[in-house]
């Protein structure tokens, strides 16, 4: 079976190795498919920035700020920008939230276009929900203004009741987060020049010096000039052709669509709070012998009540027993007598019969004997 890669989470107790590892990940012959020279790299110059502001949400319904002194503080400075001055006690923050406004600006986008923002609380308000952002700016590294945020803010949940003694709350998602989509609008541009000197720099997203060589081989081999050189494993610089001096966005979109077959490196990655285990086609595994078995032990607490008998003058009282039961299966002993691709490794581990959290640490045990031919990355 030829795949190019999956991704699954084990649901089972039993563990269904084929599937929580990869999926039968595609096996060692198996053709990978090429990508394009604009999915693996950005061009020098052309990169995203950061943007962050400080600003109010309004019309809470009483599910705000309590009364912190840098919220009311906020709300008298925003009152006397338009010409009302009023004392800090006098002002109440119930319906009024503080938040941190997030957005990443894209390269080369003008003035007067969109982008989306994300909404934070930073104060003790319970939800964002039906809150509209007043208009706040937007500031880059350098402290320079380069867009302005303002609009309703959509949350994705909701949060309702009442806490406190008696009182019931139900939350979906996290009501003090929010996004306003398109909520921003660009004030400045970002300067960017992407050809210094008739050369262009691409940046590979996954550094590889295979992938690099390979990707000028390509740019090489559709422009005979070798106007392609990889300077390292995250850059291939490129010289403009001839062709195209004076058209450099042609040749950055013609230079997009060359295709090659990037190299990936043998990497398990684990997530242990969600059970999922991704491992890619290069991972293999020496000669090594596995062997695997389990001990449960459970404890149970039952209470009861002791009742005298009738007219013995004697109390009520309570009883607690506690049972002790362990269980140990059989651990199983398994040979890998030949290298092993990822495909022969799911086989034999799903026939151990091991739990998602067992296979955690035969995979830690596999890299600590040396056995394990991979980078194993544990979240």
């Amino acid at each position: 079976m030829n795949l190019t890669g999956c991704f699954c989470r084990p649901t089972r107790s039993t563990f269904q190795w084929a599937l929580a590892v990869a999926c039968v990940l595609f096996g060692s012959t198996a053709a990978l498919h090429a990508a394009r020279v604009k999915d693996l790299t950005i061009v020098e110059g052309g990169r995203d920035n950061q943007l962050v502001g400080y600003g109010l949400v309004v019309g809470l319904a009483g599910e705000g700020d309590s009364n912190a002194a840098s919220t009311l503080r906020s709300i008298q400075n925003t009152l006397q920008r338009y010409g009302i001055s009023v004392n800090q006690q006098d002002i109440k923050a119930k319906n009024v939230a503080a938040v941190m406004i997030t957005a990443d600006i894209a390269a080369f986008l003008k003035p007067g276009g969109r982008i989306d923002v994300l909404v934070a609380s930073m104060g003790d308000a319970k939800t964002l929900q039906g809150g509209v952002l007043l208009q706040t700016p937007l500031l880059g590294a350098d402290g320079r203004t380069y867009a302005v945020a303002q609009g309703p803010v959509a949350i994705g949940g909701f949060f309702g009741g009442s806490g406190g003694a008696g009182g019931a709350t139900v939350q979906k998602n996290h009501p003090t987060v929010g996004n306003i989509s398109n909520g921003a609008i660009i004030e400045r541009e970002i300067p960017a020049q992407f050809v210094h000197e008739e050369t262009l720099r691409l940046l590979l997203h996954n550094p590889d010096f295979t992938s690099a060589a390979r990707m000028a081989d390509a740019i090489n081999l559709r422009w005979p000039d070798a106007i392609a050189q990889a300077t390292d494993a995250a850059t291939v610089a490129v010289k403009v052709p001839e062709d195209y001096k004076l058209r450099h966005v042609a040749f950055l979109a013609d230079l997009g669509t060359v295709e090659l077959q990037p190299d990936t490196m043998a990497r398990i990655v684990i997530n242990e709070r969600t059970g999922t285990i991704v491992a890619t086609s290069t991972v293999r595994v020496s000669h090594v012998a596995i062997a695997h078995g389990a001990l449960t032990i459970t404890v149970t607490n039952n209470q009861g009540v002791s009742q005298p008998g009738a007219f013995s003058g004697g109390t009520t009282q309570q009883v607690q027993s506690t049972q002790t039961a362990v269980n140990e299966t059989k651990g199983g002993f398994t040979v890998l007598n030949e290298p092993p691709t990822i495909e022969r490794l799911a086989a034999a581990l799903n026939a151990l019969g091991v739990s998602t959290r067992d296979m955690m640490a035969i995979f830690q045990s596999l890299k600590r004997s040396g056995a394990l031919q991979a980078e194993l990355v544990i979240n």
